[in-house]
């Protein structure tokens, strides 16, 4: 039970992020988001992916990975709409 909660977790905030780059790619626009937005997240993401790493969980490492991934279109967009 306790896995299938992290799994579901996981699935809701990873969608959340590819909404959003979704978002900023169909309008090629970055309005009302901030770069300090997406390097902030890629910044805990990063940390979170190691910390999960180090811990053993299966998890938080595929989680934190596909949200580091996430973050990094978010930047990679964010620059190209500028």
């Amino acid at each position: 039970m306790t896995d299938l909660i992290g799994w579901a977790s996981s699935f809701i905030l990873l969608i959340t992020i590819a909404v959003q780059v979704r978002k900023q790619w169909l309008a090629g626009s970055n309005k009302g988001v901030s770069k300090w937005l997406f390097i902030g997240q890629l910044a805990a993401s990063v940390g979170f992916l190691v910390f999960s790493i180090l811990t053993d969980s299966l998890v938080f490492t595929i989680t934190n990975a596909m949200l580091t991934l996430g973050n990094l279109c978010g930047i990679l967009i964010f620059f190209k709409n500028r």
